[in-house]
C-alpha cells in the first residue's frame, strides 16, 4: 500500500510540472502575439532559452540554495552547494531538506524548477521589444540561479518568512511577485521602446501582432494552472489530499473566470468597448489572484477574489503606462500589482496575519528589485542592455535572430 501511495503521489507530481512546464508555451505565445510582429522571432528565442537556463541553473544550485541542508545567516542566506548529483542513487537527505513527504526528491526538482521557468518569463514579456538577447540571458543565469531561489528559501525552504507564519501556497509572492519585481528592476534600467511615448509624454499605442496566438497563450496558461495550484498540494492518494486538490482546481477555474469578466466589465465602463487584451489579462489577473490560497475560499469567494485581481490589473496597466513604465504585455501588473492582492488576501480568505503577510511582500518585492536593479546595472557596464534605436527599427528578429517570423509581411 505504501509503495502504491509512493507511486501516485510521485506521478502526480511529475504530471502537474508537466502541466506547468507547458506554461512556457503560453508564455511564449502570448508574448509573441501581444508584440510587433518585427520582434516574434526574438521572443520565441527568448523563451526557450530562458527555460532552458533556468532548469540548468536550478540544477547546477538553484534547488540546494532553496532547500539547504543549513544556512550561513539563520533563516535569511543559505548555505551554498550544488545539485548536479542529484540521481536515484541518492538519499532524499542528501541534497536539500528532508523531506517527510512520499514522493522522489527528483519528481520535487522537476515541479520546482519549472516555477523558477514561470518567474523568468515574467520578466521576459515586460522588456519585449528592446532588450538584447545576450544580457538578458545573463541576467536569467543570476535571477534563476541565485535571486529567485534564496527569496524562495525564506518561503518554502524553512527561512525567517517561514517561520513568522508567512502563508502563500502555490506562489503569488514567492514566483509571481518576485518576476514582476524583477521585472520592474530590469524595465527601470531598460527604458521603454522607442516611439513608446511622445516629446510631450503622450502613450502611443503599439499593437501586438496577433491576438488570436495572443489568446492562444492565456488558455495555455489558464490549464497550466491547474499544475501550477493543485499540484501544490503536494499529495493526491488519501481522500483528504484528493478532496483538496479538487477545490484548489475549481477555486483557479473560477477566479480566471471571474478576472475576465470584471476586466471586461470594467473596461466597457471606462472605455465604451470591452479591450480583448484587458480580457487575457483579467484571467491571468484572476489566476494570479488565487494562487496564494487557492484551498481555503469557496468557489464563490475565488470568483470574487479572482473578479478584483481583474479590477487592479486593470488600473494598474494604465497607471504604469502613463507613469513611463513601458511593459508590453502588461506583465508587471497582472504578476507584481495583482501578487501583492492576492498574497495580502490570504488574510481575509485563509486567516494568515495581515502585518506578516506585507511583511512577506516587502521582503520578496523589495530585494529581488534591488539585486535585480544591481545586476541589470553591473551588465550594462560590461555589454548594452539595450537594442539601439536603428535596431529597433528594424525590428530584433532582423539584428538579434536573422530570422523574421513573418517574412512574408513587410
Amino acid at each position: 500500500m505504501e509503495e502504491i501511495k509512493f507511486a501516485l503521489d510521485t506521478f502526480y507530481a511529475v504530471m502537474a510540472g508537466a502541466l506547468v512546464m507547458w506554461m512556457a508555451a503560453g508564455f511564449t505565445m502570448l508574448e509573441a502575439g501581444l508584440v510587433q510582429k518585427k520582434d516574434v522571432s526574438e521572443i520565441v528565442t527568448k523563451n526557450l532559452g530562458l527555460y532552458s537556463i533556468a532548469c540548468i541553473m536550478y540544477l547546477v544550485c538553484g534547488f540546494v540554495l532553496m532547500y539547504p541542508g543549513g544556512s550561513l545567516i539563520e533563516g535569511v542566506i543559505p548555505s551554498i552547494g550544488t545539485s548536479l548529483g542529484l540521481s536515484t542513487g541518492l538519499p532524499n537527505e542528501e541534497i536539500g531538506i528532508p523531506y517527510g513527504m512520499d514522493y522522489s526528491q527528483q519528481a520535487d526538482f522537476f515541479f520546482q524548477v519549472v516555477f523558477v521557468a514561470t518567474a523568468m518569463s515574467i520578466v521576459s514579456g515586460a522588456v519585449a521589444g528592446r532588450m538584447k538577447l545576450l544580457p538578458f540571458f545573463v541576467f536569467a543565469i543570476i535571477l534563476t540561479g541565485f535571486i529567485y531561489p534564496i527569496q524562495g528559501y525564506w518561503n518554502w525552504g524553512g527561512g525567517f518568512l517561514n517561520a513568522m507564519g508567512y502563508s502563500d501556497y502555490a506562489g503569488s509572492g514567492t514566483v509571481h511577485l518576485c518576476g514582476a519585481a524583477a521585472a520592474l528592476g530590469v524595465v527601470s534600467i531598460l527604458g521603454p521602446r522607442k516611439g513608446k511615448y511622445g516629446y510631450d509624454g503622450s502613450v502611443n499605442p503599439m499593437p501586438g501582432s496577433n491576438i488570436p496566438m495572443a489568446a492562444l497563450g492565456v488558455w495555455i496558461l489558464w490549464l497550466g494552472w491547474f499544475g501550477f495550484n493543485g499540484g501544490s498540494e503536494l499529495a493526491v492518494a488519501s481522500e483528504g489530499s484528493a478532496i483538496a486538490v479538487s477545490q484548489v482546481f475549481m477555486n483557479t477555474n473560477m477566479a480566471a473566470a471571474g478576472g475576465v469578466v470584471a476586466a471586461l466589465l470594467v473596461s466597457l465602463v471606462m472605455t465604451g468597448k470591452m479591450d480583448v487584451t484587458m480580457a487575457m489579462n483579467g484571467a491571468i489577473a484572476g489566476l494570479v489572484a488565487i494562487t496564494a490560497d487557492p484551498l481555503s475560499p469557496s468557489g464563490g469567494m475565488a470568483i470574487l477574489v479572482g473578479a478584483i485581481g481583474g479590477v487592479i490589473v486593470y488600473f494598474s496597466i494604465l497607471y504604469l503606462e502613463k507613469s513611463g513604465i513601458d511593459d508590453p504585455v502588461g506583465a508587471i501588473s497582472a504578476h507584481g500589482t495583482v501578487g501583492i492582492f492576492g498574497v495580502l488576501a490570504v488574510s481575509f480568505t485563509g486567516g494568515a496575519s495581515f502585518v506578516t503577510q506585507l511583511i512577506g511582500v516587502c521582503a520578496i518585492a523589495g530585494f529581488t528589485f534591488i539585486m535585480s536593479y544591481l545586476t541589470t546595472l553591473a551588465i550594462n557596464t560590461v555589454m548594452p542592455i539595450r537594442a539601439t534605436d536603428e535596431e529597433q527599427d528594424m525590428g530584433l528578429d532582423v539584428s538579434e535572430i536573422g530570422i523574421e517570423a513573418y517574412p512574408e509581411f513587410k
